[in-house]
């Protein structure tokens, strides 16, 4: 069989995205790997890192628009991000990638630039016509695996109870127990869904969602034959004794379950988009462009990235 090929966008070129995706590559000994980049800009980080170059993986070269200081963002570079990006979907869905990695990219630019971007995520659901796709970090703590997938991604708080529903919490449940069984090789996955109000809404008296919206659908999942168990209080359920039960939980927005999850795993967390047609892993964190350039960027998280992405990418081609 074939190596994997990975394909790693190399992220905000004024950011930690080209070094540590250059600095990642030591993760990579049983996958075929294609930097998606600037091949300048890769060159000169591989010698600000005196890392060896050409590097032990291809260079797919997309131009930048202008030269790329470390850490000063430029508006000008914005599309050339988004290239990189679509570089690698148009790859993935060719087939002459198994699996896509990228290094995080600085949203508040590309905006600044014209194109409205909310997200990794989104961006690529928008581009192959994802119906549904999910967003879930996943990370080693010592208590074993956490994985926490989102209901809702990057919205205002005062949104997320209105973009609840129970059609689509069904089909997020059926998107993340699907890729846990076909994925991630779990048999048959437990999962853990929140509510979305303090103490899981104390029986209507701190909110209805959980009555309403969250346990119907868990309801209807469960009839269905699956382990899905909630709507269970936030504060609580990551108690190391009462997540370990579960495969993953559903939380219902951003900062109800990325912050514990970070808490435990950041540095070498990944960040994994299901219900795409290939596979998709990231890092847990941003373009740090306060270290860009200077050498001392934790690689951790892109080198747990690319190693998902392998094993997924091989459980995939099984």
């Amino acid at each position: 069989m074939t190596r994997p090929r990975i394909a790693i966008t190399t992220g905000e070129p004024a950011g930690i995205g080209p070094e540590i995706s250059l600095a990642g590559l030591a993760a990579a000994v049983d996958a075929d790997i294609t930097l998606v980049g600037d091949a300048s800009l890769l060159a000169a980080r591989a010698r600000d890192l005196d890392a060896p170059w050409p590097p032990r993986a291809r260079v797919h070269h997309v131009p930048l628009a202008v030269e790329a200081r470390a850490g000063e963002l430029d508006a000008r570079n914005a599309r050339y991000v988004l290239a990189t990006l679509d570089e690698a979907i148009d790859g993935a869905q060719s087939g002459r990638y198994d699996a896509i990695v990228t290094a995080p990219v600085q949203k508040s630019v590309i905006n600044d630039a014209g194109v409205p971007f909310t997200g990794h995520t989104e961006y690529l659901a928008d581009r192959v016509g994802a119906p549904q796709v999910v967003m879930m970090l996943a990370g080693d703590t010592p208590h074993g695996p956490l994985r926490v997938a989102l209901a809702t991604t990057h919205l205002p708080l005062a949104a997320v109870p209105a973009a609840l529903s129970r059609a689509g919490l069904v089909s997020v449940m059926q998107v993340l127990l699907n890729d846990l069984t076909g994925r991630f090789g779990i048999t048959r996955p437990r999962i853990a869904v929140t509510g979305l109000n303090p103490h899981a809404g104390e029986g209507g008296h701190l909110g209805r969602e959980e009555i309403d919206v969250i346990a119907p659908a868990i309801a209807q999942v469960r009839a269905a034959g699956h382990a899905v168990d909630g709507p269970l209080p936030a504060d609580t359920l990551f108690v190391p004794a009462l997540v370990q039960r579960y495969d993953a939980v559903l939380a219902m927005f951003h900062d109800q379950g990325l912050p514990v999850l970070k808490y435990a795993t950041f540095g070498h967390g990944v960040n994994v988009t299901l219900g795409l047609p290939f596979v998709r892993t990231s890092v847990d964190h941003g373009t740090a462009l306060d270290l860009a350039g200077t050498g001392r960027a934790d690689a951790g998280s892109l080198r747990a990235a690319l190693a998902l992405a392998l094993q997924l990418a091989s459980q995939r081609r099984r």
